[in-house]
């Protein structure tokens, strides 16, 4: 079914690859082609582009219809969901190391990480492309954590015929962006998170390392269960060090050493979290501003800004989603 679903959304059926790369770049990744020059002149004009945008998340069909190399620089600020549904592509990361995809097979792309893609002449792909910000937002409210140096999915190929689930989901997504010709708002979003939270459990990456393997000490402990028993008040590091009884440096360095934060990013964070929780979930909140001052955020604009960067959706949308 995931060949079929996007039909609705045709950009470009029967022309030379060189305008499906052109809308490419614009709407689904940087990237350069090189076509074969021993290609003949009919398939260079059988490369076929479907596109949508669902809740600020891509979804695209791609084929080439011809033997092409894409080179991709980097990924800015955006992950790719990549699998081939027929013919072949192979990947070939700056290392050296190569990962060659069937009918099936699926990938995670990391941001800032290049890579060559040698496409068959019949490689038809699915990409759903996830910006940054939105994947963090979601590993950090299921595991109130990110890794000190941003989610990294490993080059791990997963066949889909043994994830029917996940499967299924994918097929009830894109029907669903196939169909859907008026915003649909907090369905699209929870389409948006029930995505995000599979692709974290399905492709393995360092998130999930962090989710299990973060041992913190007992001190330490004591000292992150402080803040949350403190969540709506003002916190500053000296409160912290006189409460763990330790220097204000130990308070940065056990900071900096679990989280990769400073002490004073991990208190906004951990407000942020806990705001949105309650945005979700407690029927006493009336509105967001009142909300906002309860936690602390005296700033408005600032606090709806940060709130976007770290769950993808400003607060309003969660409100009103709860509502």
């Amino acid at each position: 079914m995931l060949v079929d679903v996007l039909n609705n959304s045709k950009v470009f059926d029967g022309v030379h690859p060189s305008q499906v790369s052109e809308y490419v770049n614009r709407h689904v990744g940087r990237h350069s082609i090189e076509m074969n020059s021993g290609s003949d002149r009919k398939g260079r004009s059988a490369a076929r582009l479907s596109f949508r945008e669902f809740a600020d998340v891509g979804l695209s069909l791609i084929s080439y219809g011809d033997e092409v190399k894409v080179r991709c620089p980097d990924l800015s600020e955006v992950y790719h969901f990549q699998v081939v549904t027929r013919g072949q592509c192979c990947w070939h990361y700056d290392d050296d190391q190569r990962l060659l995809l069937r009918p099936g097979q699926a990938l995670m792309m990391n941001p800032k990480e290049r890579i060559d893609l040698s496409y068959s002449q019949d490689c038809e792909k699915v990409i759903i492309k996830v910006p940054e910000a939105i994947l963090r937002g979601v590993c950090l409210e299921q595991n109130g954590i990110l890794p000190r140096d941003g989610i990294r999915f490993e080059r791990r190929i997963v066949d889909l015929e043994n994830a029917g689930c996940f499967l299924r989901f994918l097929d009830a997504l894109l029907a669903e962006a196939n169909e859907a010709e008026v915003e649909l708002g907090s369905l699209q979003l929870s389409y948006r998170e029930i995505l995000v939270n599979k692709l974290l459990h399905q492709f393995a990456s360092n998130a999930q390392e962090q989710s299990s393997g973060c041992a913190l000490d007992r001190s330490f402990s004591e000292l992150v269960a402080y803040i949350d028993a403190h969540i709506k008040e003002e916190i500053d590091v000296d409160e912290l060090a006189r409460t763990a009884n330790v220097s204000v440096r130990t308070v940065y360095n056990q900071f900096s050493k679990h989280f990769g934060l400073t002490p004073r990013l991990y208190v906004k964070n951990a407000k942020l979290k806990g705001l949105r929780e309650e945005l979700i979930g407690n029927p006493k909140v009336r509105n967001v501003t009142e909300a906002a001052l309860d936690y602390g955020f005296t700033h408005l604009g600032r606090f709806s800004s940060d709130y976007r960067k770290m769950f993808g959706e400003l607060p309003s949308e969660t409100f009103k989603r709860r509502r």
